[in-house]
């Protein structure tokens, strides 16, 4: 095995194959033997593609590329790579292979990247864990015993043990940031078109995913960027062109100091672990001593009408998933085939009108326009990117109380009772990740840092967003917050 594999970032490796002090093989061989010794403990990997990955490096691999032989691990969700299920922990797919890679995977192959294998997921990625019934829960790094977050849960654990270097995620209510404040690692939410959806797709959650990369360093994540995003056909619509050149040189940029406002509140909930405004009150010293203006400050928003909001959209997005997942298998839909929140979730969305769902579309854009007028005043906002830290695995998914009120609404699906329970899960399904959907409802970018630790030793990532399609500043101050306050050197409970 390559002996410095787990000390260097995809750049990193990236030169040394360039300068052919190591091999493409090489890399792929160490990659797959650190699957081999972690993935037993982590459920990370739940697809191995190893043939096809040294079939690839057979093939020869550009050293013109960024990410020339870089190992990879695509999640297994929405991305199609052509002849592999995508199974988004659905188990009615597996085995049904795709016909065509995504655009979003065409353009990783073109940056040089060799994928080996499909990282853990819940169903559909609909909730902020990884504990899908098909595949088995991923595991945190840093303790066995907690939550990876979601939904790219299994790219962040395997990211956090250097499996690989960068993996990618996809992002609808916080599930590439999520994931990267457990796991500590670096996540960004591209603004709303930076990065391709097609073919098969025009937009996924109406607008409320995206995908990219979760990573270890920030450039990394801007160069991948550089390398994914742009307009690919048919595609509804667009972010703004880049102002200041590639992302990669935003990470070098010496911008004037930026005003940045920050909270110590949820988002979507009502409290905030002290953990966690630890946290966020540890960065802006931070910022401060860095000579950014920093000031205590949040969105006029409507915390109950947006959770609502949202929710409605994924919820008319999951009875359209279940029923192109039948559709896909030759199977009629049955609750038997999914997991007891999908088939809710699903329910909601079938039996909630178009008035409904355009009125929520509607509160979703007028969230962006308050944003749009917050961002007037401040270039970032900070908050924690969750709650609460990394809870035990099990302890957020429905059990007890709530696992019989969603039986309940599964055989009694009067739209009322939906309704309901629509209003309740926007008071409560968030409490521990309230702070990621409105980012995702008004089309910003945003990114998780690894800046904090709690006294277990668990990461705590910190949010910033900024105003839409200035994912340069982003880039920037994650930058310079990488070289006050380096994190590349932790490392978690597994690798000892």
């Amino acid at each position: 095995m390559f002996s410095e594999y787990e000390n260097l970032d995809a750049t990193g490796l990236a030169e040394l194959v360039k300068q052919k002090e190591v091999t493409p093989l090489e890399l792929l061989e160490t990659a797959v033997a650190r699957t081999e010794e972690y993935n037993p403990s982590l459920n990370a990997v739940v697809h191995k593609m190893y043939e096809e990955a040294r079939t690839q490096i057979g093939e020869g691999i550009d050293l013109d590329t960024p990410f020339s032989g870089v190992p990879f691990l695509l999640k297994d969700l929405v991305a199609t790579y052509m002849g592999v299920p995508t199974t988004g922990s659905c188990k009615i797919l597996d085995g049904i292979n795709a016909n065509t890679d995504s655009e979003l995977v065409a353009r990783l192959k073109r940056s040089g990247v060799v994928i080996f294998g499909k990282t853990n997921t819940p169903e559909f990625g609909i909730m902020g864990i990884t504990e899908p019934k098909f595949r088995g829960a991923a595991r945190n790094p840093w303790n066995l015993d907690k939550s990876t977050g979601g939904s790219s849960g299994g790219s962040g654990a395997a990211v956090a043990a250097r499996i690989v270097p960068m993996a990618h995620g996809g992002d609808g209510g916080g599930s590439i940031r999520i994931p990267s404040s457990h796991c500590g690692t670096v996540g960004l939410l591209p603004s709303r078109g930076r990065n391709p959806m097609g073919p098969d797709l025009g937009e996924a959650w109406g607008g409320l995913t995206r995908e990219h990369v979760l990573t270890r360093s920030v450039r990394d994540s801007a160069a991948m960027l550089d390398c994914l995003s742009g307009v690919d056909a048919g595609a509804p619509y667009s972010a703004p062109k880049r102002k200041h050149g590639t992302f990669l040189n935003a990470c070098n940029a010496t911008d004037k100091p930026f005003r940045i406002a920050y909270s110590t509140e949820a988002l979507y909930a009502d409290t905030m672990h002290s953990d966690c405004v630890d946290g966020i009150m540890a960065t802006v010293q931070l910022l401060s001593d860095l000579g950014h203006e920093v000031v205590e400050a949040k969105p006029a928003i409507d915390r109950h009408s947006l959770a609502k909001s949202y929710l409605q959209v994924v919820c008319a997005w999951v009875a359209w998933d279940i029923r192109e997942t039948a559709k896909k298998a030759g199977r009629p839909m049955v609750a038997e085939d999914y997991e007891l929140t999908s088939w809710v979730m699903g329910l909601v969305g079938e039996k909630n009108s178009a008035l409904d769902l355009t009125t929520a579309i509607h509160q979703n854009h007028m969230a962006a326009r308050t944003m749009g007028q917050f961002h007037t005043q401040y270039d970032l906002f900070l908050t924690a990117t969750t709650a609460q830290p990394p809870a035990t695995i099990g302890d957020l998914y429905p059990h007890g109380a709530d696992e019989m009120a969603l039986k309940v609404l599964k055989w009694l699906p009067f739209k009322p009772l939906l309704n309901k329970a629509l209003d309740n899960l926007a008071d409560e399904a968030l409490a521990a990740t309230p702070n990621t959907q409105l980012f995702n409802q008004t089309g910003q970018p945003a990114i998780s840092l690894p800046l904090y630790q709690n006294a277990e030793g668990l990461p705590i990532g910190m949010q910033f967003a900024a105003e839409f399609g200035n994912e340069w500043a982003l880039y920037t101050i994650a930058s310079q917050l990488e070289q006050a306050k380096p994190w590349a050197a932790l490392k978690p409970e597994i690798l000892g």
